[in-house]
């Protein structure tokens, strides 16, 4: 992570990459035009020369600047400064991160004389803060042969000229973002490293520390609790099942009921006996997604100390084809008693789900549960990479998801849903058990959905977010490198807070 630091003005010895920053038209910030005076006007003659304007979220950088000691100043454009909102410096600091990552090993940015944003001084640094700290992240635990030049060096960030009340929220959002740092590793290591057992023992050193409560029910357990859905999609691998429940109590009220969080940890997925095409299967090391994104938000709320009760479930498996996997037209008994035929081994991630939706409700009587899963290839026919896709039999509970999510742009997109018995409902219907666990090729998101409706009990708010799109990137983005997003961390932090929290 990033460390922050904060000063009342620029250390004129300083050797920081130092960023300024420019309103629409070319208008400087006071830190700015103190560096162009400096310079004997340097930064006007690149602007000029670059025809850089000052446009909101673009970025100019200026090497060896003339009248100071920084490395390079990056002239970071805010655009129309009433317009200027938390999102536009947390974008310009995720910029930036990415520019100065293998170059610079430290990095200041100079507030002072910002005036007319659309949130206060203090707020705009914060969260350029939390944008480096997001686009900082990297993953290099494997690569043993990098050369210096690129290996990543920003580690030390200054904030200059920003208000005193900027720290507390820095430190928060900071919580945060080592929430979502935690996801992208978990959705990032490989197969042979995170696995049921390897999953639990990393999550466990790293919540029970920040007081985050965790049970562990082993394949035993989950046998005798008839969890029988989940157990046949492990059957078939060495790697023995595991249930993970994590507890985050900040209300002080142990009767306090939880908001639950469940996460769909296919450790990886082969496909079983229906077996995946070869190519591209090596990106099912992520199909552990929803459990990684749960994970992470356990670590930043408890990060942060969110006064609410809430619940993190992932169901941990590895879905492989050994002698001893299920077979396509096998029928399991779930936990709730409601049989399933198996269709196809490859639509497992619901066999799982509803084995810990049983058990979640049983143990923690929650009014509100989320499922988090990398469920269906899909939802990202219908979506691309954009959005996650979200089935909720609640229109409050959409609501609250759909808002946190465009604040924190993790960005969500309502899908159709039929309510127990409806049109897509019957879809699933098996004329040898309590239904399948696959319905027609059209419409896969919906009945992957409706199939994990049967297992809410009545009276519990739910929505299901399919993150198969969302969680894994071929493109850079603003705030991550391709590759893991953390997506949903800062989500269900924004829904908790707003929502939630006494």
């Amino acid at each position: 992570m990033t460390s922050v630091t904060f000063a009342a003005s620029r250390d004129e010895k300083s050797a920081a990459a130092l960023v300024l920053f420019v309103g629409e038209g070319g208008q400087f910030s006071a830190g700015a035009e103190a560096v162009d005076k400096a310079g004997g006007g340097q930064l006007g003659r690149a602007m000029k020369a670059a025809n850089f304007t000052g446009k909101k979220g673009k970025v100019l950088e200026v090497l060896a600047p003339a009248g100071v000691s920084a490395s390079r100043v990056l002239l970071a454009g805010i655009g129309e400064g009433a317009k200027a909102d938390a999102r536009t410096f947390e974008d310009l600091g995720g910029e930036i991160a990415a520019k100065v990552q293998t170059t610079d090993a430290e990095l200041a940015a100079d507030f002072t004389g910002i005036a007319d944003l659309a949130v206060g001084t203090d707020v705009a640094a914060a969260h350029f803060a939390h944008g480096v700290d997001l686009r900082n992240w990297r993953f290099d635990t494997y690569r043993t042969k990098l050369k210096d030049e690129q290996k990543g060096k920003l580690a030390k960030l200054t904030l200059i000229g920003a208000a005193a009340s900027a720290k507390p929220l820095a430190e928060r959002l900071a919580a945060v973002a080592a929430g979502v740092a935690f996801a992208k590793e978990l959705i990032t290591e490989p197969g042979n490293i995170i696995y049921p057992e390897s999953f639990v023992a990393r999550v466990k050193a790293k919540v029970e520390p920040l007081g985050v409560k965790v049970t562990v029910l082993d394949e035993k357990e989950l046998a005798k609790l008839g969890a029988g859905s989940m157990l046949g999609v492990a059957q078939g691998s060495v790697r023995p099942a595991r249930l993970l429940a994590m507890e985050w109590n900040g209300t002080g009220d142990e009767k306090a009921v939880p908001v639950a969080l469940v996460g769909k940890g296919v450790t990886f997925d082969t496909g079983g006996i229906s077996l995946k095409p070869g190519a591209g299967m090596e990106d099912m090391k992520w199909d552990m997604g929803g459990a990684g994104a749960v994970a992470g938000m356990m670590v930043a709320l408890a990060g942060r100390k969110a006064k609410a009760r809430v619940v993190g479930v992932c169901g941990l498996v590895e879905n492989m084809p050994d002698g001893n996997a299920q077979r396509p037209g096998d029928i399991v008994t779930s936990m709730s008693g409601q049989t399933v035929e198996v269709l196809n081994t490859d639509a497992e991630g619901r066999l799982v789900l509803n084995d810990c939706f049983t058990w979640t409700q049983r143990q923690y009587k929650p009014k509100v549960m989320l499922d988090f899963a990398t469920l269906t290839g899909a939802i990202i026919i219908s979506l691309a990479h954009h959005y996650a896709g979200v089935f909720s039999n609640s229109d409050a509970l959409w609501g609250k998801i759909e808002s946190s999510g465009k604040a924190v742009n993790d960005l969500v997109w309502r899908q159709p849903l039929s309510e127990k018995g409806g049109h897509y409902d019957q879809l699933i219907d098996s004329p040898v058990a309590d239904m399948k666990n696959l319905g027609p090729r059209e419409g896969g998101s919906i009945t992957a959905a409706q199939f994990l409706q049967r297992f809410v009990d009545d009276g519990v708010e739910w929505a299901h977010v399919d993150i198969a799109g969302a969680v894994w990137r071929p493109k850079a983005g603003a705030l991550h490198d391709k590759g893991a997003t953390g997506f949903g961390v800062r989500l269900v932090d924004k829904l908790i807070s707003d929502h939630f929290e006494g």
